[in-house]
This record gives structure tokens, C-alpha cells and sequence, in this order.
């Protein structure tokens, strides 16, 4: 089964990427302009390849176009660049609302007790199977690229995290000096912020990476691809280790020409 589905990914890997596809990458995602050539044709290939093997589902209404596929492909793509990959095996589906949506909570609290109610979200990522997206934001956080804001990378950090980058040639996951380096800067970081959050001290990174471990490696991964330069320069243990996981190195990408009309 495994050699049937290399198999298949390599001839789909060699198919044309379809034109207006492009257009809609080039229109919706300007983080692709920035990539070079090469890098470029390795995410074309990897957004056939996952569009092929995910399930997108509208909700709330909402019809499923090319335009979402893509926008969302190429975006969870970007993650995927310059190793090689298993395309999120978790996952097997993206649940598209289009705007926020409201989600039922359950909160355990301390000594048993239980909280019910409802929460307004923009995306959501399940430990299996899905990926729950709002469109608005999800074609809204790639058109700016400098917001540290992107809720695709969001989400689909928490899958690669999740299956513990399973199927990806990740060098710090597989080597135990190299994870322990990354584990301890990761956590350090984590606790600066949670520090500095509790003492209302003005912070770099959205105060929502203080939630918890997951949530502040989802928030990291937002900032190392929108904020790269700021990152760098303010927390550049993390930026290292960041750049060693995804393989990238956004900090020297640089911005297109524009073009005067």
C-alpha cells in the first residue's frame, strides 16, 4: 500500500499545475512570491499532491470552490517545504465555515467540577482527522504577510506537532541531542512569556502562545513565517530552532519588486 502511494504521488508530482490555480496562489497568498524559483515548483508539486488526499467539507452554507482549496493548500504547504513529507497523515479532512464559527466547550476545573458553554473561533485543529477553518480569516491571514496573524500555519503547526512530525524528514525530531536543544528553548520561552503575560509586561508574541506548550509553538510558527526578521532579532535561540524544524529560513526571503500599473 505504502509503495502504491509513492507511486501515485510521484506521477502527480509530474502533472502540470493547472493556471488558474496559480492565479489564485499569486492573487490570495503573497508569502509565494517571496519563495525562490525552486521553491516555488516544490510547492506546486506539494499542493497537487495534498489537494489529491484531503477531503475539504463546507459548512455553514458555504460551497467549496478552487479558490479555497488552493488558498488553503498552498498555505499548509508552505510547512512543508525542503524535506521530505507524509502530507499531515493524520488528517484527513478541512472543515470550512465561512466566517468564525461558534463551538461547543467544555472546560475541567479544578475539583471535578465542569464548565458547558460556547466559543466564537476562527479554527481549530483535532487531534484526529480534521482541520475546522474559518475562510474570512483563513484568506485574510494570508493576504497579510507581516501580521504575525495566519491561521492556516496555526492550525496546521498543531498537526505536525500532533503526530510529532511523523513521515517528515525533521532532523530535531530524530536526533535526541538536537530535540533536547530544541525542547529547552522551546520551554524557556514558553515560560518567559507566560511570565510576562501573568505580570502584564508587554509581549512580542501573542499572549495566546501562553495557553500551553501546543499553543505556543502554533503561535511561534506564525511569527517565524510573518514576523521572521523581528523574531530573529528578539528571540534568536527560538528562531534557530524554528528554522532547523521547518528546514526555512524566512528571515533572508526577500520582499518582489513591485510592479507600477
Amino acid at each position: 500500500m505504502f509503495g502504491f502511494k509513492t507511486w501515485k504521488r510521484r506521477r502527480l508530482s509530474r502533472h502540470a499545475f493547472p493556471g488558474h490555480w496559480l492565479e489564485i496562489i499569486e492573487k490570495n497568498v503573497p508569502f509565494y512570491k517571496k519563495l525562490p524559483d525552486e521553491d516555488k515548483k516544490e510547492l506546486q508539486q506539494h499542493i497537487l499532491i495534498f489537494e489529491s488526499e484531503k477531503r475539504f467539507e463546507g459548512c455553514g452554507g458555504l460551497e467549496i470552490t478552487d479558490e479555497i482549496k488552493v488558498t488553503i493548500a498552498a498555505q499548509a504547504c508552505i510547512l512543508l517545504l525542503h524535506r521530505e513529507t507524509n502530507y499531515y497523515p493524520g488528517l484527513s479532512s478541512i472543515l470550512v465555515y465561512p466566517q468564525p464559527y461558534v463551538a461547543h466547550m467544555v472546560e475541567h476545573l479544578p475539583g471535578g467540577a465542569v464548565s458547558e458553554g460556547f466559543d466564537v473561533r476562527l479554527g481549530e485543529s483535532w487531534h484526529r482527522g480534521s482541520i475546522v477553518l474559518s475562510w474570512d480569516d483563513a484568506r485574510h491571514g494570508a493576504a497579510d504577510i507581516h501580521d504575525g496573524h495566519n491561521v492556516v500555519f496555526h492550525e496546521f503547526a498543531h498537526q505536525l506537532e500532533d503526530s510529532g512530525a511523523k513521515g517528515d524528514s525533521t532532523p530535531v525530531l530524530r536526533n535526541r541531542s538536537s530535540y533536547i536543544a530544541w525542547a529547552r528553548v522551546l520551554q524557556r520561552d514558553y515560560a518567559k512569556l507566560r511570565r510576562d503575560v501573568s505580570r502584564h509586561h508587554k509581549t512580542f508574541l501573542n499572549e495566546y502562545g501562553a495557553t500551553n506548550p501546543a499553543e505556543f509553538f502554533a503561535v511561534a510558527t506564525e511569527y517565524f513565517f510573518e514576523k521572521s526578521k523581528e523574531i530573529e532579532k528578539l528571540h534568536p535561540d527560538l528562531y534557530r530552532e524554528l528554522k532547523l524544524f521547518y528546514q526555512q529560513d524566512p528571515a533572508i526571503l526577500t520582499e518582489p519588486p513591485v510592479t507600477l500599473s
